[in-house]
């Protein structure tokens, strides 16, 4: 889909708050733009629906904001749950839940401002009435609050207030909380899970919640950059699993790119004219996530790609160069973003010693001073591409064009010449790597071998087009005067895919020993069961990492564990010589044998203690 976006046809920026929905456009619901953040803590923390067999169906009873449940009605989210009736509780749980996520998911998308969300949201729990839910003399209502938000001073962007004192949009609150359940220790959901056999029931409430209260705030449908964010924060919150239908997959990053398209963030000319550096790096950073994002969805699960290459002309991080002296000096810090676009611009600072507060991003500036983001555009242009010529019913019917699968593999071995050693993981792990460095080299390192088994999956599936035609005409494919030819590639592309998968086990490995996967936003969890899942058909014993990796990402995604369970059927399957191999099946080692395609992949018995993250 090409973007339109033209200049005069589309919504010019718009800062965050000024397409608020406004009160009686939309069903009755208790959450407005008005609501005060205490009043969204009662709903977001109320009781489940008692209509719901499991209370989690759909996690929404909208209660009436005000009303006070009693204890017994939280029983379903185990025995701490009832405190959840306090108001105290609720405003010091939320804080903890906020922390979780700036802890855990920022680190990996860093679409906040953590200092300027911690600042509103203090000022709108402890600034906007009392802790008994009235109002003091001195505090203005939520009413007036709303009007003071919606009162625009053509001097001032915010409106004549202070961003510390702008009401954080509701939406954005709820799905912060819910990232935040997703991945919290509190008591209180230890008690859950203990309850309801290691999973969390409430947490689940609490993403559902969140995202019926973007639905029910426009948020999908009204250009705003509030709403980007809201919208690329919700799409990983969810189900990772195609056959789940309340996981609503790829609908958030697709409503997110067409509110950037919306908002004309493709276009250089309207990204470099937002003044607020902020505003400008959140844009930037929203536009990059979801433009990777959708290139890596598309090939991933075999969708056409919403962008195309020529849909946007802006470059990776439009703000100008750090000097080197504000970086290193005791003077106010650039935003995380800027911090990176200098490093990207001027790798020879990357080994500099770290020292004061750790900034997010900044915490793996190696690894992008090399040139992440330019790496894996560049590699988000090649899945587009195979996207758009291996996900078509001509190549489901007719097989792969010969020279269509030479050109992909040319360009995947030209990406990993040019990138891949820059962006992927090191020969030597170093010691002083953190959750961050971790994750994100061993996450761009995979993106690049799970292409290999994308591809071979593809062949596998669809054949290729010269041979098919071959053995339907009822000739031998051997009397082709290519087959030698033929076979040589697809035992080159079974060869990488292997490589790639065993490869992407070890890091698995790495990863699950040191406990990351536990605490991984969904960046790893495709590679894993792709990986996983090309082992498990050939009966390697390498499948054992992926396993053990979608067991631990369980904790937070739930259908991990499913997944990980038909690995262990599929693995088995092989073992007793039943594969499930069509195509491809020419050129693959039985189980047991020792191939090439595993020569070169990580030591996945050696564990690699990485440091710096929560010790």
């Amino acid at each position: 889909m090409a973007a339109s976006g033209l200049p005069g046809t589309a919504h010019a920026y718009q800062a965050p708050g000024s397409h608020f929905p406004q009160p009686g456009l939309f069903p009755p619901h208790s959450i407005t733009i008005d609501t005060q953040t205490r009043d969204l803590l009662t709903y977001i923390f109320s009781p489940p629906d008692p209509s719901a067999a499991t209370g989690q169906a759909n996690g929404s009873a909208h209660p009436r904001v005000g009303s006070s449940p009693s204890p017994s009605a939280y029983a379903e989210w185990g025995a701490l749950a009832h405190r959840l009736n306090e108001e105290n509780f609720r405003i010091e749980f939320a804080l903890d839940l906020v922390e979780v996520f700036f802890q855990i998911v920022h680190t990996r998308l860093p679409l906040l401002n953590p200092a300027q969300f911690r600042t509103r949201l203090h000022y709108s729990l402890y600034s906007t009435g009392s802790q008994n839910g009235g109002t003091s003399p001195s505090t203005p209502t939520g009413s007036a609050v709303a009007q003071q938000q919606r009162t625009r001073n053509s001097n001032s962007p915010l409106g004549g207030q202070s961003a510390q004192q702008r009401p954080l949009h509701p939406a954005l609150v709820a799905t912060v909380i819910a990232w935040g359940a997703k991945f919290s220790e509190h008591p209180l959901f230890i008690a859950d899970r203990h309850r309801n056999s290691g999973q969390s029931h409430f947490a689940k409430v609490l993403i559902n919640r969140a995202r019926d209260l973007a639905e029910d705030m426009k948020v999908h449908r009204i250009p705003n950059a509030d709403h980007v964010v809201i919208a690329l924060l919700i799409e990983p919150l969810q189900s990772q699993s195609l056959e789940d239908n309340a996981g609503f997959h790829g609908f958030w990053l697709g409503s997110a790119i067409r509110l950037l398209l919306d908002l004309q963030i493709n276009h250089k000319s309207v990204m470099s004219n937002i003044e607020d550096p902020e505003a400008r790096g959140t844009m930037i950073f929203a536009w990059w996530m979801a433009c990777l994002a959708d290139a890596y969805r598309s090939v991933y699960y075999r969708r056409k790609p919403m962008l195309d290459d020529d849909d946007y002309d802006i470059d990776f991080y439009t703000v100008g160069p750090v000097p080197p002296d504000i970086i290193e000096s005791h003077a106010p810090q650039p935003s995380p973003r800027e911090q990176l676009e200098f490093l990207v611009r001027h790798p020879s600072t990357a080994r500099k010693p770290f020292h004061g507060v750790v900034q997010p991003l900044t915490d793996g500036r190696a690894l992008y001073t090399q040139g992440y983001y330019r790496a894996a555009h560049a590699l988000a242009r090649i899945a587009r591409q195979m996207s758009r010529q291996l996900w078509r019913p001509a190549t489901e019917s007719d097989g792969i064009p010969i020279e269509v699968l030479a050109n992909f593999m040319t360009l995947l071995n030209e990406w990993r010449d040019e990138h891949l050693q820059h962006v992927g993981v090191p020969t030597n792990f170093e010691a002083e790597w953190d959750f961050v460095s971790a994750v994100t080299a061993c996450a761009s390192d995979a993106t690049y071998h799970i292409m290999w088994i994308i591809l071979f999956n593809a062949l596998d599936d669809f054949g290729i087009r010269e041979v098919n035609d071959v053995t339907r005409a009822g000739t031998p494919e051997t009397m082709l005067p290519q087959h030698a030819q033929i076979e040589e590639r697809k035992r080159k592309v079974m060869t990488e895919a292997l490589h790639g998968a065993t490869r992407i086990a070890g890091l698995a490995g790495v990863l699950a020993t040191n406990g990351y996967l536990r605490l991984d936003c969904a960046v790893m969890h495709v590679s894993c069961i792709q990986a996983g899942m090309l082992l498990a058909r050939l009966g390697r014993p390498e499948v054992s990492n992926c396993i053990t990796g979608l067991e631990q990402y369980s904790y937070a995604y739930e259908e991990c564990a499913d997944q990980a369970a038909e690995m262990k059927r599929v693995y088995s399957l092989a073992l007793a010589g039943e594969m499930e191999l069509n195509h491809m099946a020419s050129v693959v080692p039985r189980p047991g044998s020792n191939t090439e395609g595993s020569s070169n992949a990580m030591n996945v018995d050696q564990p690699v203690v990485f440091g710096g993250f929560g010790q």
